[in-house]
């Protein structure tokens, strides 16, 4: 019971600090065109995140059940808090460093390389793919819901940004510079906003789903028969043949509270990055930057795709910036980045993967 509580604990550290590490995703922009000063950009990000992860549970379920099969190891607290400690590792490295890294690859990452190494090297732990028979973007798996929308949905950013921004240019080309920045400063709250929300809608899910599979696994191996009353709530049955796992609501509420916590810390490495770094931003910029990344990742969070927060506005601050001049883009930057999303999930697997067989975890 002890290590169960442990995970549980570790899953919300991780929330945490993908809060402060993903802070940047939702302020950057509107930090750096000095629309909001920090101090109101995080209180507001912190709010948007609350309400954005207690919205649906699409991701939660897709993390929870379709990404590791069950039924081929049992994911016990040791084997999840190996996965979520290889993700932690991940995300302290990469804020360190100020690099833009994604919480969400960085989980699934070490999820499956931890669930790997406790199967005995059984690559069907891992569920790979499994078409949906009417509708090929539903389909579940690493495939579908990891590898494609982590190419798809940073491109589907970075030309929705190039797009957005090059009407507005058409449209206002005329406009006085002064008033188009007074109403983008006001419209880029709400553009801001509205991508908090879309964070919390995705990213807080993912811990939700962890919790959830690890008391899955701890009420089939019958750890919690004998709870005291007070804590019959922790038992999470098994779903029906062809349902997902439902998500409960001491779970959703937890998770978005811890977040909104790590959020209201702050993450001014990244900000600065993303900010200040990679291209110089005006208001009607940060709008066109938000409103992108915020329609693709409502996308994703309503398919239940696990998508990256982090690589979505930073693939929408690009499109924006070369819509401007292509050389506007500081590339040193994004080439540093790129790497960051290369690795991550090839780093946290080799994490999660050797956490557990130095533990001696595998059977």
């Amino acid at each position: 019971m002890s290590l169960l509580l442990t995970v549980i604990v570790v899953a919300l550290v991780f929330e945490y600090i993908n809060g402060f590490h993903d802070t940047a995703n939702s302020i950057a922009t509107v930090v750096s065109t000095k629309v909001l000063s920090p101090r109101q950009a995080v209180a507001m990000a912190a709010i948007m995140n609350l309400l954005g992860a207690l919205w649906g549970t699409a991701v939660a379920k897709t993390i929870s059940s379709g990404l590791v099969d069950s039924r081929v190891v049992e994911l016990t607290s040791g084997i999840m808090i190996c996965a979520l400690a290889g993700a932690i590792i991940w995300n302290l490295v990469t804020w360190w460093f100020g690099l833009p890294s994604s919480s969400s690859h960085a989980l699934i990452g070490g999820l499956c390389g931890a669930a790997l190494a406790a199967s005995g090297d059984n690559w069907h732990v891992i569920v790979w793919s499994q078409p949906h028979p009417d509708h090929f973007w539903l389909g579940k798996g690493l495939l579908w819901k990891v590898i494609i929308p982590m190419v798809t949905s940073p491109l589907a950013g970075l030309l929705l940004g190039l797009g957005v921004m090059a009407g507005l240019y058409a449209g206002l080309r005329n406009a006085r510079p002064m008033k188009v920045n007074r109403f983008f400063g006001r419209a880029q709250i709400l553009s801001a906003a509205s991508m908090g929300f879309m964070h919390g809608t995705n990213d807080a899910q993912k811990t939700m789903g962890i919790i959830a599979l690890t008391l899955l696994g701890a009420t089939q191996a019958g750890q919690l028969e004998h709870l005291p009353a007070g804590l019959s709530f922790l038992r999470t049955p098994a779903p029906a043949p062809g349902r997902d796992l439902e998500i409960a609501v001491w779970i959703k509420v937890t998770c978005a509270l811890v977040m909104a916590a790590g959020t209201a810390a702050g993450g001014w490495r990244i900000i600065k990055t993303l900010g200040h770094k990679m291209v110089k931003l005006h208001p009607i910029n940060g709008f066109a930057a938000e409103t992108s990344s915020a329609t693709v990742i409502l996308a994703a969070s309503a398919l239940g795709i696990p998508v990256s927060t982090t690589h979505n506005i930073s693939a929408a601050i690009m499109g924006v910036g070369a819509a401007k001049r292509f050389n506007a883009i500081k590339w040193s930057v994004v080439e540093r980045m790129l790497w960051a999303w290369i690795l991550t999930i090839p780093v946290t697997a080799t994490l999660g993967y050797g956490l557990v067989r130095v533990l001696h975890l595998s059977r």
